[in-house]
């Protein structure tokens, strides 16, 4: 999932920022309205944290382009002001949620999540395929009911494979849902990271590598070949890496 956080006050925008990080999501950050609109008429963001309150081109304007140009994005709306009025005023403008400054950072982590499964088509919080269980809310993720110590990347390119039911994902589509805008990156970095993923999946192998294409959680008739010839790196699915993120 990619997040965009809008926020001036720089202490608050990385907090937030930082902790959905923590949390396996692919965070960008805006310290105005002006640089959030362009980051979204250039780049896909399931969910856009968005101070209400922002210094020149103000969160109600921010929202009012995003109905405009019909920017494919849902809108968690932060604002110091609480009021019925203010929160009414808020959702008419465009925005799917209203959280009240101070907020806690479990119900802000809910709130985006919740959002995100709103901004996709519909699957349940809780995401299952041959014998892995991905659990959105918690952040966790078990195979055959043994629990996975993933790190934030490697749980983020699960739920990803999980969320696609068998489908094919690109290692440009993992790269655009699981790295940020603003790092260095080549698919070496999802190969890696893939290939750690497959480690601790364990056996049989169930991350299958598709020539060209990219990456699936493979039918169990085709496990067996899931992860190509024993001892032998995974080759890359689409040729030679881009310059980019990390």
């Amino acid at each position: 999932m990619r997040v965009l956080v809008v926020e001036d006050e720089e202490f608050l925008r990385e907090m937030i920022a930082e902790g959905l990080r923590r949390d396996a999501l692919a965070v960008d950050e805006a310290a105005d309205g002006l640089e959030a609109l362009h980051r979204l008429r250039f780049g896909a963001y399931d969910v856009m944290v968005l101070d209400r309150d922002l210094p020149g081109l103000h969160g109600d304007e921010v929202c009012r382009q995003v109905v405009r140009e019909g920017l494919l994005t849902r809108i968690l709306m932060l604002t110091a002001s609480g009021t019925v009025r203010d929160r009414v005023e808020g959702l008419g403008l465009g925005a799917d949620d209203y959280l009240t400054k101070p907020f806690a950072y479990d119900e802000l982590l809910a709130r985006v999540l919740a959002l995100g499964r709103r901004a996709r088509p519909a699957l349940p919080p809780v995401l299952e395929r041959a014998g892995i269980v991905v659990d959105t809310a918690r952040r966790d993720a078990t195979r055959d009911g043994h629990r996975l110590a993933l790190s934030r990347k490697e749980f983020a390119v699960l739920e990803a494979l999980v969320r696609a039911q068998g489908a094919v994902v690109s290692s440009d589509d993992l790269i655009e849902q699981v790295w940020e805008e603003d790092t260095s990156y080549s698919t070496n970095a999802v190969r890696v990271t893939v290939s750690k993923l497959r480690a601790k999946l364990g056996e049989p192998p169930v991350v299958e590598t598709v020539p060209g294409a990219g990456y699936r959680i493979a039918p169990p008739q085709d496990r067996r070949a899931a992860a190509g010839p024993a001892g032998r790196e995974d080759p890359d699915p689409q040729g030679p890496a881009p310059q980019g993120r990390s």
